[in-house]
Formats: structure tokens, C-alpha cells, sequence
């Protein structure tokens, strides 16, 4: 068994004990964190007086969630786990860390769990990714389109990034695997776990060719609020977020809503006007919130100050294996 005191003696084994224990996005383990860093923020949760600065009942319930979670045998489980399925666990400022990841300030993930390429979301130009999203009972057109624009994008050494869900997600990421290109799967549970599970030779052959990625330790089961914390990560990762296909209400528009209140661009595929599918693809444009996507012409213009620039965003880096036609794509 590790002594959590072990861990919590330099940043990196703090960082992956509060990951452990906390849940995605929590803001007051991210405030403490980003201005005392992590060996501080364990001690100040271990301790019982008060934390200069915060609001003392804050900190008191703050103690009382996560105190019980700290138990050294849960996190020797977790570290024996990410070393018997051979998941690479990164904290900020180490070598492979997504440095787009620092949009998000005090809600950047304290650690990442990585199965597959550690390093390739490791921007060295952070116009190489793109954020595939929509519905997940997608329509025949709305996965054709995904399936064209991601083969486009890996075509160009691009990398699609996505949920690893049903529909345009999975969509997006066949077309990639099927083109030779890169493509990244973040998902909102631990990566023991892949789900959903009827996408488990998906993601599994995601995590052998491209890389699954989670802000999760292993064990930890996708919840509605998990999800929705994960959508910050699928947002702040890539240079642009596309939503293919999206009901008025779908969840895709949740991370359209995440991407533009970072800065980052929105794109949106629109559909026929009859399509409910669609419906939430035309609410982002008639919103001012996305602008229209319908060619990887569209795409790149996204990311480029410059009209001329469109069509050579991504980066030329042929991927390792080779690339068949379109006619290759699967669902």
C-alpha cells in the first residue's frame, strides 16, 4: 500500500491524490490549487483550522465531502489499476500536458489519465485539432458529414477530437481511424470503463491507434455531472468545436456553449429545415453563436485569420499508417 503522505510530498503525487478524490471541475479544489498549488491544498484538506482566504463554511463543507475519500487504500487501487492497464497519468507542466488546456485556468484538470499516445495532444501548433460533436441518434446525413469532414481533416495530419459516443461522435472518429489519421476519444469516466459499452472495440482501437484520454482515475463511473464537466475539456483541447447534428436541446450544445465563452470558434453544419436533427445546428447560427461549416474549406477558415490560409491549417505530418480513399470509411 502507498502512504498518501508519500504522494503529497511533491506536486505530482498531490495532484494525483486530489484527482482522485474530487470530483471534474470542482471550483474550490481549483481555486486552492492554482494559488497554493497541490502539496498545499492536500495539507489545508487534511487540517481542521481555517484556510486564509475562503469563506469558512465553504471550507468546512469542502473538508466534510472529501475528507472520507481519503483513504489510502482507494488510492493505491488507483494507482495499481493505472499501472496494470498501462495508462500514462500526466500533471501540467510535465512534457506531454495538452498546454491548450491552459484556457482554462482555475478549472484545468488537476491530472489526466491517458491510454495510447500521451503525446499527441501535445500542440505544437493548436490549429491541429478539431472538436467533432452532435446528436447521438444521428441521421444518415448528419454521420456522412461527419464522416467527410473528419476524413478531410486526418487527411490533412489533423486531429479529431471527440466523446466516443453514439452517432456523430463515433462517427467522427471511425472516419479518422479509417483515413490513418489521429483522433482522441476524452471521456467522462475512468478508461477501465469505456463507455458507452457498445463502443468498447471502438474506443479500444481508439486507445491502441490514437489515444483515450480522462480527467478520471480508473473505477470512477460516468454521471450526468460528470459529463458535463468533460464538455470543458472537449472545448478548451482543440482550436475549433463543430457540432455536425444537434437537437434543440441536445447536450452537444452544451459544449458549443463551452467552447465560445473560451474563445474558442464554433462551427455548425446546417440541415434540412425539417430536420429536428438539425434544429439545434440552426438555434447556434441564428444565435450568432457558430458560424456555418459545410467543407473542410469552412473548417479551416475557423482557425485562420487569413481567407488564404484555408485548406492549409493542419499540419502535413503523415501519420503512421497509411491512408485508404473515402470509400473507406465506416460506420
Amino acid at each position: 500500500m502507498v502512504a498518501i503522505e508519500s504522494l503529497a510530498s511533491d506536486e505530482r503525487g498531490a495532484r494525483i491524490v486530489l484527482a482522485s478524490v474530487t470530483e471534474p471541475d470542482d471550483a474550490f479544489t481549483g481555486r486552492l490549487v492554482a494559488r497554493r498549488g497541490a502539496v498545499e491544498t492536500l495539507r489545508l484538506l487534511g487540517g481542521d483550522g481555517p484556510i486564509r482566504g475562503a469563506d469558512i463554511a465553504e471550507a468546512m463543507l469542502w473538508r466534510e465531502r472529501l475528507v472520507p475519500r481519503l483513504d489510502a487504500d482507494a488510492i493505491s487501487r488507483v494507482l495499481g489499476a493505472s499501472e496494470r492497464l498501462g495508462l500514462r497519468v500526466l500533471v501540467p507542466g510535465e512534457a506531454d500536458w495538452p498546454s491548450a488546456l491552459g484556457v482554462l485556468g482555475e478549472r484545468a484538470p488537476l491530472a489526466l489519465w491517458i491510454k495510447g499516445d500521451p503525446g499527441i495532444l501535445r500542440q505544437t501548433r493548436p490549429r491541429d485539432a478539431v472538436t467533432f460533436t452532435g446528436a447521438r441518434a444521428a441521421t444518415s446525413y448528419g454521420e456522412h458529414v461527419a464522416q467527410s469532414l473528419a476524413n478531410d481533416i486526418a487527411g490533412q495530419g489533423g486531429v479529431i477530437v471527440s466523446g466516443g459516443a453514439y452517432g456523430i461522435d463515433g462517427a467522427a472518429h471511425r472516419a479518422a481511424l479509417a483515413s490513418g489519421g489521429r483522433t482522441v476519444a476524452v471521456l467522462a469516466g475512468g478508461l477501465d470503463r469505456p463507455y458507452p459499452t457498445g463502443h468498447r472495440e471502438l474506443l479500444d482501437q481508439v486507445g491502441r491507434e490514437g489515444a483515450l484520454v480522462s480527467e478520471l482515475p480508473p473505477g470512477s463511473t460516468p454521471t450526468r455531472w460528470r459529463f458535463l464537466a468533460r464538455n470543458r475539456l472537449l472545448a478548451a483541447v482543440s482550436a475549433a468545436t463543430v457540432v455536425v447534428e444537434a437537437g434543440y436541446r441536445s447536450g452537444s450544445l452544451h459544449v458549443a456553449a463551452q467552447a465560445a465563452g473560451l474563445g474558442r470558434p464554433v462551427g455548425a453544419v446546417p440541415g434540412p429545415v425539417t430536420s429536428a436533427a438539425s434544429a439545434g445546428c440552426h438555434r447556434l447560427l441564428r444565435e450568432g453563436t457558430a458560424r456555418v461549416v459545410t467543407d473542410i474549406a469552412d473548417l479551416c477558415a475557423l482557425t485562420s485569420p487569413s481567407p488564404a490560409a484555408a485548406g492549409v491549417q493542419f499540419s502535413r505530418e503523415t501519420p503512421t499508417r497509411a491512408r485508404p480513399g473515402r470509400s473507406g470509411l465506416s460506420r
